[in-house]
């Protein structure tokens, strides 16, 4: 009854919109991680030249813009990902009321990822689709992170706002160091 209800009401899933949207988030995704790679390739050459000059500390600071920098690339690399699968997929969605359970950690992450990646609006519309498409339940799941909401461990953890550990930057500083012939695990006096 749900589905002739829906489209007595026209309120039929349109899964034209949500292809679109993908079609057009992936073109976006490529422009974001230039511009993410670019700050990237600055910060990580700031942390050269401060080693260089013998600035250590300045440079464990400056790792940390390195370290989000990388973890937004592998977020934008996972987002492609997804949004190519779903595309693949469209037939799928388009024949179920409740997101296959292939398709779970795929959805999930795109809605979990949509309101922390400000700057990119195609994925605010897939996520509104999505919403729409499975329920609000199952999006603000993913969202908030409750029960079994299928969102992967990495996505999490990639998009984390907290800073990372002295030790995770004083890696990532030492093997910029070893890359560029520098000495990078000393302190400053």
């Amino acid at each position: 009854m749900g589905k002739k209800l829906d489209a007595l009401l026209g309120r039929k899933f349109k899964t034209s919109k949500l292809k679109t949207t993908l079609n057009l988030a992936i073109p976006r995704l490529s422009q974001l991680k230039k511009h993410r790679l670019a700050r990237f390739t600055i910060a990580r050459s700031d942390v050269i030249q401060l080693l260089r000059l013998n600035h250590h500390q300045q440079a464990l600071l400056r790792v940390e813009q390195v370290i989000k920098d990388q973890n937004m690339l592998d977020v934008y690399d996972m987002i492609h990902g997804y949004c190519n699968l779903l595309i693949q997929r469209i037939n799928l969605i388009e024949q179920v009321n409740e997101c296959p359970k292939e398709l779970e950690e795929a959805v999930s992450n795109l809605l979990y990822g949509a309101p922390r990646c400000g700057e990119f609006p195609e994925l605010q519309e897939i996520r509104a689709i999505l919403t729409s498409r499975f329920g609000k339940e199952f999006a603000d799941d993913a969202s908030e992170l409750r029960r079994n909401c299928g969102v992967s461990q990495t996505m999490i953890q990639k998009l984390s706002p907290a800073q990372s550990t002295l030790d995770c930057r004083m890696k990532i500083l030492t093997d910029i160091a070893k890359e560029n012939g520098e000495s990078g695990g000393e302190k400053e006096n």
